[in-house]
C-alpha cells in the first residue's frame, strides 16, 4: 500500500451499507479506512441535500477521502465535494447528472427511457428485475441483497441537481460491460458527453460490488493511488 485512504462508499437507489460489505472488506484488507454511507433513501422527506448531509456527517474530519458512488449515488457524491476535502471521485455503473437536472428526468434526457422501451418491444415485455440487476450475482447473495434493499423514496427525484458544473475534483468512471440496466454502448457515449473522459471498463453487470468485489476494489485503489 502506497497511501492510506478513506474510501467513502455511496450506494445506489434503495441501497444500504451492507451492499458494499464485500468491497469494504477488500479495501480494509489493504489497510484503508472505509465508510459505507447510510443514506435516508427510504425517507420521502429526504432529498439530495439530506443525502449529502448524511455522507458529510459520516466522514467527519477524516483525511484522504475518495468518494466511490454507485448508480444513483453519482447525484450525491459531487454535492459532498464542496463541503469536505475530496481527493478523487470514482463512479461505478453510475448516473451522470447534468446541471439543473432532476434525477427523475435523467432517464428521458439521456435516452435511457427510449432504449429500454425498444428492448421491451423486442423482448415482448418488461425485463425480469432479477435478471436486470442480479444476473451475475451468486443466487444466495442476490436473495440476501434483495431482502436488505430499501424501497427507494421519491424524495430526490423531482429536485433539480443544484450544481452549475461538475466539481473540480479528479473523476474516474468504471463501466461494466455486461450491465443490463445501463448498456455499455450507450453509457460510453454518455460518460464522454457529460464528463469529457473515457470510462475504464470491467466485466460484470450492474452490481460489481457484489459480483466482483475484489476486482472492483483493486480498480478503485489503482485509480485513486491507494
Amino acid at each position: 500500500m502506497t497511501d492510506r485512504k478513506c474510501y467513502v462508499l455511496i450506494p445506489g437507489a434503495g441501497g444500504v451499507p451492507w451492499h458494499w460489505h464485500r468491497v469494504a472488506a477488500e479495501l480494509r484488507r489493504h489497510g484503508h479506512d472505509v465508510i459505507a454511507a447510510d443514506l435516508p433513501n427510504d425517507d420521502p422527506s429526504a432529498g439530495l441535500a439530506e443525502y449529502a448531509d448524511a455522507v458529510v456527517r459520516a466522514v467527519g474530519d477524516r483525511p484522504g477521502v475518495v468518494l466511490v458512488a454507485h448508480s444513483l449515488g453519482a447525484f450525491t457524491a459531487p454535492l459532498v465535494c464542496g463541503r469536505i476535502p475530496v481527493e478523487r471521485m470514482v463512479l461505478v455503473a453510475a448516473m451522470v447528472p447534468a446541471p439543473g437536472e432532476p434525477p427523475g428526468d435523467w432517464w428521458e434526457n439521456t435516452g435511457h427511457s427510449a432504449l429500454m422501451a425498444e428492448r421491451e418491444r423486442l423482448d415482448g415485455g418488461p425485463p425480469d428485475e432479477n435478471v436486470l440487476f442480479y444476473h451475475d450475482v451468486p443466487p444466495e447473495l442476490a436473495a440476501e441483497a434483495a431482502s436488505r434493499e430499501r424501497v427507494q423514496s421519491g424524495g430526490p427525484f423531482g429536485q433539480p441537481w443544484p450544481l452549475a458544473r461538475w466539481p473540480e475534483v479528479p473523476t474516474s468512471f468504471l463501466l461494466c460491460r455486461d450491465d443490463r440496466l445501463f448498456p455499455a454502448t450507450w453509457l460510453r457515449g454518455l460518460v464522454r458527453e457529460r464528463l469529457g473522459i473515457e470510462p475504464e471498463e470491467m466485466d460484470g453487470g450492474h452490481l460489481p460490488l457484489l459480483a466482483r468485489p475484489r476486482e472492483l476494489a483493486e480498480r478503485v485503489m489503482r485509480l485513486s493511488g491507494g
